[in-house]
């Protein structure tokens, strides 16, 4: 893959997920088990990879924790800010890039993804990063969408309407399969711990849901814009199959969205 082609890939993504706050109030408990489940405590050194509008490096200051995050999209960054300044926590929230962490090498106690490295293009580059700022000892603890169940599918169904990505781009449920997430790690980490969590999202209807992922869902946002002028009837169709998909989900105004919790420690 030419780094040409990796830097329109990532200017896609910045565009794209540019619209996703309004969903920070789903990934907020999620958050919360996040930093639980990392072990953060006051006095650290945490960053929060992908960090979005904030929800996990605000839960990690709140703790006592001294807190960095990252994130390739301005628009993010600017409300991650704004949570932050409500909060009261102090945190130097950055744009950058989770394949060239802005950090020296073994700086931080804990790193942290709330559903934000696996959209990295190349997982090894990504995981090498974070691997490299943390401290030997340290945690590295991430959350991430199995690829057999509703978002990781999801993923896969949008994908198939788009165009390919460029060679060499993972798919980032990948992040979400056990057997790949070990792989990845190599004999870098050790004491490594999986668990499962679900995410419930309030919706009036399937469609409800998938109105407000065509709204603020990065891939989702990115098809729909496309279809909407270009392929009405392909679009009808794509709406079809995902309200199809999400039905077995959603019951009593709610559809599970269900998440795997990884964390390891560096050797």
């Amino acid at each position: 893959m030419s780094e040409d082609a990796i830097a329109e890939f990532k200017n896609a993504q910045r565009q794209g997920w540019k619209h996703f706050a309004p969903l920070e109030a789903l990934t907020t408990p999620a958050a919360a088990r996040l930093v639980k489940f990392a072990k953060v405590r006051a006095g650290q050194n945490v960053l929060d990879v992908g960090c979005g509008t904030g929800v996990a490096a605000i839960t990690a200051a709140r703790v006592g924790a001294r807190v960095r995050g990252i994130d390739l999209t301005p628009e993010l960054l600017e409300r991650a800010r704004e949570n932050a300044r409500i909060a009261n926590v102090e945190i130097d929230f950055r744009e950058g890039d989770a394949e060239a962490l802005p950090f020296d090498d073994v700086t931080f106690d804990v790193v942290l993804s709330h559903f934000g490295h696996m959209f990295a293009p190349r997982p090894d580059v990504a995981m090498a990063e974070m691997l490299r700022v943390l401290k030997r000892g340290g945690t590295i603890a991430f959350t991430t969408w199995p690829p057999e169940l509703l978002i990781g599918s999801s993923f896969k169904l949008v994908a198939s309407y788009m165009p390919p990505p460029p060679p060499g781009v993972s798919p980032p449920p990948q992040w979400g399969d056990v057997a790949i997430v070990r792989e990845r790690f190599g004999s870098a980490v050790k004491e490594i711990v999986f668990d499962r969590a679900c995410m419930l999202f309030p919706a009036l209807s399937i469609q409800n849901y998938r109105d407000h992922l065509e709204r603020t869902a990065g891939p989702m946002l990115k098809l729909v814009e496309s279809l909407l002028t270009s392929d009405p009837a392909q679009l009808a169709q794509f709406r079809g199959e995902y309200d199809a998909l999400i039905a077995p989900y959603f019951e009593d105004n709610i559809v599970r969205q269900d998440y795997l919790l990884t964390r390891a420690v560096k050797v």
